[in-house]
């Protein structure tokens, strides 16, 4: 059977043409020039097999019954199944996306389809005449087959009912009496060594309680569990998130301190990634998400040193870790949505074997985002909440081709969309529901940040920011809250922290305190800062604590020689001269109250500390130098942001209105006269061709004299013959220049490829 499927398209109307071009966005890249581009696009193998990739299995199931009726018609479709209003809607599917064409009383295929399918049709074997003669004439013989049929044994029977309910084909096994029966009996057919496969003629037979397409699913399985509570899922999920944006600033806070080096493949190495777990108490798994999440978000980064290159935090990140916590979220939360990239796969091997490690670019998968919003998108129901061999269920009725070999991706999108916050007791939350539905805006970060719909509705769901603490006789800290950025940051200086959640925990330690003095704070600086922020009396231990380590802080102080010791209390000095912990230092006595070491100011301090002493640097001039150590960071970067959702009507309609535009140039260059056409269509000598050339450009150089019309025939970029009707503004420089009146552009055309030209007639 042939069809125009070119001329189908034309006759469509341009909503119709419109809607085919959202349901197959890939047939716009590039635009088509005009319907017959379109249409052998359409028809091409790598475009068909993605228009079947969108299809739910019970539209395959209808198109495979469709490849499985010799003379496809309504009628003898519905004849399959006594669904008959799915089966029409299967149809609708399929002619929308001009899969099949026709009428009731004749249907087309387009023939890609046999290309990009199962040869197995509905799980049926092949013809017999494609399996051997025997077969065939078994199977040509109605009566011949029945009774071979009835005297199978009952092992060879149960055999043949698995196979005809699909796949097809079997595998024999040493000593199956059954199965050599049934070859020696024409039932089955030996296609390879050690495979057989059912003739499809037998196939239906078995089939008849089913009918031919076997067991039909016109609507995707649901969930046992029953709804849950929105506002118990949108709790769950906004403790997650606070979480999630914790453990992120744990992360990039514990890289900060100590950068990792990029290893020469990309991506940094195992133990990097198992020391920050153990740090932040997650798991590698997880450890592998927040990191990845962070680099797609702009906030980690490389820096390049004289050296090496290492993985630090960037400049954006001191900035959102400033932005109130919705903020901060709603933008980790675009970057997972976005990110192109799959972290579950981190400790794993490639195909070549290789460790593939994170932020390594083996973990580069193009179509991560798609599958992340396919989840999301399945989950967009208040309150549902399957389980994850459900959701895989449904997700694989809606697209069981595009589910191949992906139930893996799709189980840890589930997950992270959890560890992320997206979800609460498995239910899709409102303010992920607002994320979805909404596009990223620039916020007052000057970074790409997600709409304030999502954030607003998720910050009304976090408790508020906290400006004061609760300091326990243990000398535990808690916070009832989260902190404010303020509070946050002087906690991160004076404690440590312990454990998150609605309630932050911190510890005062003699080290958070010498870290305070060391980053310039005084004792009457700390006192003052309980004294302000706690809402509990500050213990006195604490108290004593701070005054102890203060009293001897600075007692010893460091500089450059490579570096020298000094005190003033001749004891200490000679402690530590005889300290043998400190012998690689190689100290040597100046004077009763200083000592010298050729290493380094910064390797003196910090052995120093770790043998227990309490050093102050100080400057030429003696003065004592207190600050904040200085953090590297990478150059700002800002992250991806995710495309989702269906083309604009402005963009479709642009898109719609140019193709027809090329149908009326087709048209047109159809309408030009005879010498154009032959110069265009038929080769020339090579005297032909240079008396063409030169009748052309006197056709041309006259035209622009008199302003007139002119067909001009010429070779395009591509070596296409055409032909346009423009009207020549100047030549010059070897180039032609005209405007075509009907779309009022001005085209360019090199005068070497021009063949012909003709005057126009009115």
């Amino acid at each position: 059977m042939t069809y125009d499927f070119a001329e189908a398209l034309r006759a469509l109307p341009d909503d119709a043409l419109g809607a085919l071009l959202r349901l197959r966005p890939d047939l716009l890249v590039p635009v088509p020039s005009d319907t017959s581009a379109l249409a052998g696009r359409a028809q091409s193998r790598v475009s068909v097999a993605r228009a079947l990739d969108g299809l739910d299995q019970f539209t395959l199931e209808i198109l495979d019954g469709l490849r499985l009726l010799s003379a496809p018609t309504m009628s003898a479709l519905l004849a399959l199944t006594d669904n008959h209003e799915g089966v029409r809607g299967a149809a609708d599917r399929l002619r929308a996306r001009f899969l099949i064409l026709g009428d009731e009383d004749e249907l087309y295929l387009v023939p890609a389809i046999e290309e990009v399918c199962s040869p197995f049709i509905a799980g049926l074997g092949r013809p017999a005449a494609d399996l051997g003669a025997d077969i065939a004439d078994l199977m040509g013989d109605a009566a011949k087959m029945r009774r071979t049929l009835l005297s199978a044994s009952p092992q060879a029977r149960a055999m043949l009912d698995r196979l005809a309910q699909g796949p097809p084909i079997g595998t024999t096994s040493a000593g199956s009496d059954a199965v050599e029966w049934l070859i020696e009996h024409n039932l089955l057919a030996e296609v390879s060594d050690g495979v057989v496969e059912l003739p499809r003629e037998l196939g239906l037979l078995l089939r008849r309680e089913t009918g031919p397409l076997g067991h039909l699913h016109p609507a995707p399985p649901e969930a046992a569990g029953s709804p849950k509570d929105m506002s118990l899922v949108d709790k769950a999920g906004a403790g997650q998130t606070m979480s999630a944006v914790r453990h992120t600033e744990e992360l990039l806070e514990a890289i900060a301190a100590d950068p990792i080096p990029v290893l020469r493949g990309g991506g940094f190495g195992v133990l990097p990634l198992r020391r920050l777990a153990k740090a932040t108490g997650l798991s590698e798994q997880d450890t592998a998400v927040f990191i990845e999440t962070a680099y797609a978000a702009g906030l980690l980064g490389e820096l390049d040193t004289a050296t090496d290159t290492f993985f630090t935090p960037t400049t954006s990140y001191d900035l959102w870790r400033g932005a109130p916590l919705a903020q901060r979220w709603a933008r980790l939360a675009w970057a997972w949505l976005a990110m192109t990239r799959q972290p579950f796969l981190a400790g794993s091997r490639d195909e070549k074997d290789r460790p593939m490690t994170v932020l390594s670019p083996q973990l580069e998968r193009a179509g991560a985002p798609d599958i992340r919003f396919t989840v999301l998108e399945a989950l967009d129901t208040p309150g549902f909440a399957p389980t994850a061999d459900e959701l895989i269920a449904i997700l694989r009725w809606h697209a069981p081709r595009r589910m191949r070999n992906r139930e893996g991706a799709h189980r840890s999108a589930l997950r992270e969309a959890g560890l992320m916050g997206l979800t609460g007791h498995g239910a899709l939350t409102g303010y992920a529901t607002a994320l979805l539905r909404s596009s990223p805006d620039d916020d007052p970060l000057g970074v790409r940040d997600a709409s304030p719909t999502a954030a607003e509705r998720l910050d009304k769901l976090l408790p508020p920011p906290v400006d004061h603490l609760l300091v326990q006789a243990d000398l535990s800290v808690v916070v009832p809250g989260p902190a404010e950025p303020g509070l946050a940051s002087e906690l991160d200086v004076i404690a440590e922290h312990e454990s998150g959640g609605g309630a932050s925990v911190y510890r005062v330690t003699p080290a958070s305190i010498r870290r305070a003095l060391d980053s310039g704070y005084s004792a009457h600086d700390l006192h003052s800062l309980f004294k302000r922020r706690s809402r509990t009396a500050v213990p006195q231990a604490l108290t004593y604590m701070i005054d102890d380590i203060a009293r001897t802080h600075g007692g010893l102080r460091t500089g450059a020689s490579g570096a020298y010791l000094r005190s003033e209390d001749e004891a200490l000095i000679a402690t530590v001269l005889a300290d043998r912990s400190l012998g690689d230092l190689n100290l040597r006595r100046l004077a009763p109250t200083v000592l010298i070491t050729p290493f380094p100011g910064p390797r003196l301090l910090q052995a120093l500390r770790e043998a227990g002493y309490t050093p102050v640097p100080e400057d030429a001039s003696g003065a004592t130098v207190l600050s904040k150590p200085k953090v590297k960071r990478a150059s700002g970067r800002s992250g991806k942001q995710p495309v989702f959702g269906s083309l604009s009507d402005a963009t479709v309609n642009g898109i719609v209105e140019d193709i027809r535009r090329g149908d009326a140039r087709l048209r047109a260059a159809l309408r030009a006269p005879a010498e154009v056409r032959a110069a265009a269509g038929h080769p020339m000598s090579s005297l032909t061709a240079v008396q063409a050339h030169s009748q052309a450009l006197s056709v041309l150089q006259q035209a622009v004299r008199e302003k007139a019309r002119v067909w001009v025939g010429y070779v395009d970029a591509h070596g296409s013959q055409a032909s346009r009707l423009v009207r020549p503004v100047s030549i010059g420089a070897g180039y032609l220049r005209a405007e075509d009146e009907r779309t009022q552009m001005l085209h360019t055309f090199a005068l070497h490829r021009i063949t012909a030209a003709a005057p126009a007639t009115e």
